[in-house]
């Protein structure tokens, strides 16, 4: 693998850094041979900084630390993506990604970016249980009026699906998917782990 990627002059090759579950590009940082031998065998991200000159290990002292999934080349061999499961915020700043600063704001289309950010809204929620917000009102009714808005969106779905309305399934659909969450963290399961049952039963019919 290393003996077909083309270092630069400097010995370094760009690592475009991905969450491998919402595919957030997180950071763009240098690795060189040594590093990505490093990331290689720890199954954790190692990096070259060219201002100090050395090699630097993801987290070892912030502790947000970077598990490997996967790496990837691109066809011309010159650059890497690193698709990691990170255990804490990318950026020195302390945000998720270093890519926080908007130069060009367009409508932005709906992406799979928004479940974490929702996932996070919801588990806060019933942390800080503020008075007024829907989601502290579910918590606070407890598991079987969750259970029922889950049921009743459900059967919404189906309804307009049964009439052939778009718009209605479009809605619906995201009432459930807002609801099945908050299910899923009343009973302490992480979505991704949902997912990850959706992916062997994919893997599994290969």
């Amino acid at each position: 693998m290393i003996e077909g990627l083309k270092f630069n002059e400097q010995g370094l090759i760009t690592a475009v850094v991905q969450d491998a579950r919402s595919k957030e590009v997180l950071t763009v940082a240098y690795m060189n041979e040594e590093s990505l031998v490093k990331t290689i065998e720890t199954n954790e991200t190692w990096f070259y900084s060219r201002s100090r000159q050395e090699l630097w290990h993801k987290g070892a002292t912030s502790g947000n630390t970077q598990k490997v999934v996967c790496i990837k080349g691109d066809c011309d061999g010159d650059a890497l993506v690193v698709e990691v499961l990170p255990a804490g915020p990318a950026c020195h700043t302390g945000t998720t990604s270093c890519f926080t600063k908007e130069l060009v704001e367009n409508d932005k289309p709906g992406s799979v970016g928004i479940l974490p950010q929702l996932v996070e809204v919801i588990r806060q929620r019933e942390i800080d249980m503020p008075e007024g917000a829907y989601t502290t009102y579910l918590f606070d009714k407890g598991i079987d009026k969750i259970c029922k808005k889950v049921g009743e969106e459900a059967t919404e779905v189906v309804i307009g699906a049964k009439n052939r309305d778009k718009e209605e399934v479009k809605w619906e659909a995201a009432d459930l998917l807002y609801h099945l969450l908050v299910l899923l963290q009343e009973q302490k399961i992480d979505v991704y782990e949902v997912l990850d049952v959706l992916q062997k039963r994919h893997e599994g019919k290969k």
